[in-house]
C-alpha cells in the first residue's frame, strides 16, 4: 500500500489551520522507500513556504542521535553501559556520595539517574560541557538512584557527551559531525546553531490563541547546554536516515555501519518501565520511547524546543519510519492524527486511544492528595466532592510569557489506582495522564507528568 500524498497534504494542510501551526515536514520510509512532503510556511512573517530541504529543530530527538554516538564507543570497547561513570570522569561527583559512585551510562540514556538538572550556568562556550560536569557537584537528587524513570532534559546527555568528548578529544559537536552526520552523508543535519543554512531554517513559532495566530518565538534557539540533549537540527529527509539505521540492524541508507546490530538490539531492549505508560510509552529504553501500539512493538522519539517539534516512529515489524516535524505547537492530538492518516493509507497499525476512565475504583483520596514539586514545576493535588484535582503552578514570568495565569486547575479522572487522565483547562491543550504512584509509607511518593517526575513535597 502507498500513501495518497495529494489527499495528506490536503489533510495536513486542514490540520495545520485548525491547530494554528504555520508549516509541517513530513516523511515516511517504508520497506526502502522515501516520500516526503512539506505544507504551510516557514515563518509567518515573511510567508515563504516550507519545503522538504527546510531545516527544523528536533529538540530531544537529539538524544537518539547521542546515544547512538555513546553507543560506537561500546562497540569500540572503550566504555561498559555498567561501568560507574567515574571510570571514564575521575572527578565526576553529585550531592550524594552514593550516586557519584554507582551511577552508570545506562542509568544516563534511560533517565534513572534521580540527579537533579542543577548545573548552574555553564556558559556558551566549548567547555560548555565539562562545565556542566563540574557543577553538577552539588546536585540533589529527585529520587534514589534507580528508584524510578524521570526524564532529565539536559543534565544526563552531557554528562555521556563529556564522556565522549575526553575519549576523542574533541567538543562534543565535532564528535557528532565525525562520528555521525559525515560518515551517514547527512549535509543538513547539525548540532550548533551557527552551522545552519538561515536560508533554509524554519522559524519557531508560539501560538497563544487561535485568534492571534502563531507568534514568531522570542527564544530563537535553546541555550548550549542542552546540545546533547535537544539542538540537533535536521530535514525530515535525514531525520529517516537515523529511522533506517534504526530499521536495518545499524546501517544508514548509504550503506554506512553506525552501530553493530548487537548495540543497537541493546539500545531497544535494555528497557525501564515508566510510570505513566499512557501518554508516550510504557518503557524506556536507551535513547528510544518504547510504545504498545495493540500488541506491536513501536520505538519512538520525541522533541520540543521553544516553538520547534519533532516526532518520529519507528515500526520495526513492518519496516516503517514516519517523521513529522512542524514549527509551532506542541499538540499531541495533532501528531496522532497526521500519524494515524498515515498509517491507515499504509495498512499499517495505528496508535491507541487513550483509556477511558473507570468509574468504579474506590480510592482513598487522602493517599494522592499533597504538594509535587522540584525546581521550576509544582503540583497540588486536593481533594473535593469526592474526587481529585490537581493545580499546575507556573512561574510568574513563565506564565507572562505563554498569556496563562500562573495556577492552573485541571481535574483528575481515574484510569486505575495510580493513573488519572486530566482534561483539558482550555482550547489549546489535550488531554493528558499522570501517574501518581509509590504508596510505600502510605501517601504517593511521586507525581509522573509529561514524562517527568516530581516527589512527594508536602
Amino acid at each position: 500500500m502507498t500513501i495518497d500524498v495529494p489527499r495528506m497534504r490536503a489533510r495536513v494542510a486542514r490540520l495545520l489551520e485548525e491547530y494554528g501551526i504555520p508549516s509541517a515536514a513530513i516523511g515516511v520510509l517504508r520497506e526502502g522507500e522515501l516520500t516526503e512532503f512539506a505544507v504551510g510556511v516557514k515563518n509567518v512573517e515573511t510567508g515563504e513556504p516550507a519545503t522538504t530541504d527546510t531545516v527544523y529543530q528536533c529538540g530531544s530527538m537529539t538524544k537518539t542521535w547521542t546515544a547512538l554516538a555513546f553507543m560506537q564507543l561500546v562497540d569500540e570497547g572503550k566504555v561498559d553501559l555498567d561501568e560507574p561513570v567515574r571510570t571514564y570522569l575521575p572527578g565526576f561527583t553529585v550531592a550524594d556520595p552514593d550516586a557519584s559512585a554507582k551511577v552508570t551510562p545506562r542509568h544516563l540514556l534511560n533517565h534513572t539517574n534521580g540527579i537533579e538538572e542543577a548545573y548552574g550556568d555553564p556558559g556558551e562556550d566549548d567547555d560548555v560541557y565539562e562545565r556542566m560536569v563540574e557543577n553538577m557537584a552539588d546536585a540533589p537528587m529527585v529520587f534514589p538512584l534507580g528508584d524510578t524513570h524521570g526524564y532529565s532534559a539536559a543534565l544526563g546527555y552531557a554528562v555521556l557527551a563529556r564522556i565522549l568528548e575526553v575519549h576523542d578529544g574533541k567538543r562534543w559537536d565535532d564528535v557528532m559531525r565525525d562520528r555521525l552526520f559525515g560518515p551517514m552523508g547527512l549535509t543538513a543535519t547539525n548540532s550548533r546553531h551557527d552551522q545552519v543554512d538561515e536560508t533554509r531554517a524554519a522559524t519557531g513559532h508560539l501560538i497563544r490563541s487561535l485568534d492571534e495566530g502563531p507568534v514568531v518565538t522570542p527564544v530563537d534557539y535553546l541555550p548550549r547546554a542542552f546540545g546533547p540533549g535537544g539542538n540537533v537540527t535536521s530535514t525530515a529527509r535525514e531525520v529517516l536516515a537515523m529511522a533506517h539505521v534504526l530499521l536495518n540492524e545499524g546501517v544508514a541508507p548509504n550503506g554506512e555501519r553506525v552501530i553493530s546490530a548487537a548495540s543497537l538490539r541493546e539500545m531497544m531492549l535494555s528497557r525501564v518501565p515508566v510510570p505513566d505508560p499512557h501518554m508516550f510509552g510504557p518503557e524506556w529504553a536507551l535513547g528510544l520511547i518504547v510504545c504498545d501500539w495493540h500488541g506491536e512493538t513501536v520505538y519512538a522519539t520525541d522533541g520540543s524546543t521553544i516553538g520547534q517539534n519533532a516526532r518520529l516512529r519507528v515500526l520495526p515489524d513492518s519496516a516503517t519510519a514516519i517523521v513529522v516535524l512542524t514549527n509551532g505547537g506542541p499538540r499531541e492530538s495533532f501528531y496522532r492524527k497526521v500519524f494515524n492518516e498515515i498509517l491507515t493509507d499504509l495498512g499499517a497499525v495505528t496508535i491507541p486511544d487513550l483509556p477511558a476512565p473507570d468509574p468504579t475504583p474506590a480510592l482513598d483520596l487522602s493517599r494522592y492528595e499533597g504538594v509535587y514539586e522540584r525546581p521550576g514545576s509544582r503540583y497540588e493535588v486536593s481533594a473535593e466532592g469526592g474526587q481529585l484535582h490537581l493545580t499546575l503552578v507556573l512561574d510568574p514570568m513563565q506564565a507572562d510569557f505563554l498569556g496563562k495565569p500562573d495556577r492552573i486547575g485541571y481535574e483528575l479522572l481515574p484510569v486505575s489506582g495510580t493513573h488519572f487522565l486530566m482534561p483539558p483547562a482550555d482550547s489549546l491543550e489535550d488531554t493528558q495522564t499522570v501517574a501518581i504512584y509509590d504508596f510505600r509509607n502510605g501517601t504517593a511518593g511521586y507525581l509522573h507528568a509529561n514524562c517527568r517526575v516530581n516527589p512527594r513535597s508536602g
